[in-house]
């Protein structure tokens, strides 16, 4: 029998954290080796284990796995969130690739300068309010049905409310004017294993603090 995957990654949501969201709607229990210092992330390096010198990296199915969306598309296919045909796996990725577009700019926001820092959080609210969160709610609306596709849960819907817990955590009004959306959030939240999820004391990551945020500058030697 095949061992838990096993995350590699520091102690914080980053990269990793959609590959945790996604393992753990799925129901399966992972473990963590944490990137704690610059030699923890040479020796993974120096070791052979990063295709591209760099992480995530997830051992999964015997496995030294890296590139985030190679990961994302292996557990999605794995576990079955990755629709029933190739149409729905194009509608998926569309919508998913959208996702990874404002996700990544919410992610990028700690390392925002302090003096550009407001003006960057208003062009995330006016793109989220604008442009990706009207997308997804015309697709709700569009065919009536509980899922983004198919109507079965697939990787979408799970990007998708993980990323509107990070918009709510931007500001909450964002969400207003999308009852769809909120609708969905809580449907998925309810899942058992995502409720589980959710829950103080598992593994899923708090925004960054300042003083985490200063460790991974030092474990990835960022200026």
């Amino acid at each position: 029998m095949a061992g838990k995957p096993k995350l590699h990654y520091f102690n914080g949501r980053g990269r990793m954290e959609s590959i945790r969201w996604l393992l753990a709607s799925a129901g399966v229990e992972f473990e963590e080796k944490f990137i704690e210092t610059p030699e923890d992330l040479d020796k993974l390096k120096n070791d052979g284990n990063l295709m591209f010198q760099q992480v995530p990296m997830v051992e999964i199915d015997g496995m030294k796995m890296v590139q985030t969306r190679a990961i994302l598309n292996y557990i999605a296919t794995k576990y079955n969130l990755y629709g029933k045909d190739i149409k729905e796996r194009a509608l998926i990725d569309m919508y998913t690739e959208g996702m990874a577009d404002l996700n990544e700019m919410i992610l990028v926001l700690p390392l925002c300068p302090p003096d550009q820092k407001e003006a960057k959080i208003a062009q995330i609210k006016e793109k989220v309010t604008d442009r990706y969160l009207p997308v997804f709610e015309k697709v709700l609306k569009s065919h009536g049905q509980d899922y983004l596709v198919g109507n079965r849960l697939s990787r979408a819907d799970i990007h998708l409310v993980e990323l509107l817990y990070y918009v709510e955590e931007l500001d909450p009004s964002l969400m207003a004017n999308f009852p769809l959306l909120k609708a969905l959030k809580t449907r998925i939240s309810n899942l058992p294993p995502v409720k589980k999820f959710l829950q103080p004391g598992s593994q899923r990551k708090p925004p960054i603090s300042e003083e985490d945020l200063e460790k991974a500058r030092k474990i990835f030697r960022i200026k």
